[in-house]
């Protein structure tokens, strides 16, 4: 499944410009109401390596859902479009909020920006929790522990959202965190901020540098983006964008930022198979032990897991071949316990499930 990314912001922040930036799908910036959705390959230039080594009949690179969400309308609350859009910040895996820090109609403010967005998120969070404790509270009064314990737990985060901390912000213990899960919180999502600037002089100006500072205290990474020029670049085909970006100061798209920085807030990582038939990229949690790693697979190969054959990319670009890592002694057996590290390339090897 691709990785979902959700785009928010405050009106006027060049959301859209970009999403269009990361997606090149030329989304018109005047239909602000409307959800844009694009799908994206994941870049690698590992992926372009281990193409060159076993010339595949296919190629499937990881991908990465994004979306456009329109703003929350003042006043709608509980309303029917509001509904539909708070579900589709529910659908994300991250929250991608886009800041302005360019000027427009004023000086910029991108501290007070973040602030009004993550209130929009808490108050629908704390109307949230207080559904979820209508539905619990009879049966925590007629004694029933485990209930009393969650509308306990409810209760104080709930009563942290309206202080204006959001439930990220909260250091939730895992009872916790179990107490709120099926809340699905929106506040409690992991945060990338993009910070919207004009030109790379505003890349250490003032408001970007601000944006920086508060994310800091929540340990959030911030990528900056020269949307609307970066959006123009996306047009490009990809072997004339290299002079541009560097007339921007950049290294690289802001699509291979971003998806690099989402990949650490939420600690993936992407392991390939190999062959003539196919190069897979699979994506995984760091830390995810060979079972699991193998059931982003296929969910036979979790239950009948028996161990993991794996090269390490860097030794097999470096040797050339699998028989040359072979040689060298660096193909690895790996059992259950191993925990699959970014790069690596694996066979699974697992008993059937029977008939």
């Amino acid at each position: 499944m691709a990785l979902r990314c959700g785009l928010v912001g405050r009106p006027s922040c060049g959301k859209t410009t970009v999403f269009n930036a990361i997606t090149a799908a030329g989304a018109s910036s005047f239909d602000a109401a409307e959800l844009h959705r694009a799908t994206v390959e994941v870049p690698d230039p590992r992926v372009v390596e281990l193409v060159r080594l076993y010339q595949p009949k296919k190629v499937v690179r990881a991908s990465v859902e994004v979306a456009d969400i329109p703003g929350l309308v003042a006043g709608d609350a509980g309303g029917g479009r509001t509904s539909r859009l708070l579900a589709h910040i529910k659908e994300a895996d991250v929250l991608i909020h886009v800041v302005r820090c360019f000027p427009a109609e004023g000086d910029p403010t991108p501290v007070h920006d973040v602030e009004l967005v993550d209130l929009e998120l808490m108050a629908a969070d704390a109307a949230t929790l207080e559904r979820k404790r209508d539905r619990i509270v009879k049966r925590a009064r007629i004694g029933d522990k485990e209930a009393a314990q969650e509308l306990e737990d409810c209760e104080r985060v709930r009563s942290r959202l309206h202080e204006g901390v959001p439930a990220r912000r909260q250091a939730l213990s895992e009872r916790e965190r179990a107490s709120v899960f099926e809340c699905n919180l929106m506040s409690l999502k992991p945060v990338l901020y993009v910070a919207n600037v004009a030109s790379a002089v505003d890349l250490a100006g003032p408001a970007a540098l601000a944006l920086t500072a508060w994310a800091a205290k929540e340990g959030a990474e911030v990528v900056s983006v020269c949307g609307r020029d970066e959006a123009d670049l996306s047009e490009l085909p990809p072997d004339e964008r290299a002079p541009f970006l560097v007339e921007l100061g950049l290294t690289s798209l802001s699509i291979e930022r971003i998806i690099q920085a989402a990949y650490k807030e939420l600690g993936l990582v992407d392991f390939f198979t190999a062959g003539e038939r196919e190069v897979h990229v699979w994506t995984c949690r760091r830390g995810d032990k060979a079972p699991a790693a193998a059931g982003k697979i296929h969910s036979d190969m979790e239950r009948g897991f028996v161990r993991m054959e794996v090269i390490p990319y860097a030794d097999l670009v470096l040797l050339g071949s699998e028989d040359a890592v072979a040689k060298a002694g660096k193909r690895r057996l790996e059992g259950r316990d191993y925990e699959v590290q970014d790069g690596d390339i694996v066979i699974i090897r697992f008993t059937p499930p029977r008939a």
